[in-house]
């Protein structure tokens, strides 16, 4: 009679171990968070249209920020966009806005000192102080500029600025 139990105990320890065993295996989901396995599947249908929604917001997100207003443009830009600026037009750019003069003439516009910070020579240059061509100029304070001086002046600018 005892070797019987013993016999029925080994019996039913085997079968929960392994209804248990099924159980575990059949709950694992692969490419979860248990199971980081890294498919073409999930990179096809979840990870690539994930980066393409980020990459749309972030170009919505730069090219909704030119907001003409009044007589006056502004503009944010990573890269540089050729400005137009005709006789007496100021460009008005925020911290870190850079700006290079590529034809005409221009001088810069500040309230006080330094006005713009010429990037290519190491220098600065005060209010009223004549840009120099293919020089690379970096506004470093709110309220500092370009203006045009005489006939159609453009710029390379690359930051956010405004038009006025």
């Amino acid at each position: 009679m005892k070797k019987d139990r013993w016999l029925l105990r080994s019996v039913v320890l085997l079968a929960l171990s392994a209804l248990l065993m099924t159980t575990a295996s059949l709950a694992a989901e692969a490419g979860s968070s248990g199971d980081p396995l890294v498919t073409l599947s999930y990179l096809n249908e979840t990870f690539y249209n994930s980066i393409l929604q980020r990459v749309d917001q972030k170009i919505a997100e730069r090219t909704g920020q030119a907001v003409p207003g009044g007589g006056a443009s502004s503009s944010s830009s990573a890269s540089f966009a050729v400005v137009t600026l005709n006789d007496g037009q100021t460009l008005t750019g925020g911290v870190g806005c850079e700006v290079m003069l590529r034809i005409g003439s221009a001088s810069c516009v500040a309230p006080s000192d330094p006005g713009l910070v010429d990037e290519t020579t190491g220098s600065t240059l005060a209010n009223g102080g004549a840009l120099v061509q293919n020089h690379l100029y970096m506004m470093t304070i709110d309220g500092r500029g370009v203006r045009a001086a005489g006939g159609t002046v453009k710029v390379l600018a690359r930051g956010s600025y405004t038009v006025a």
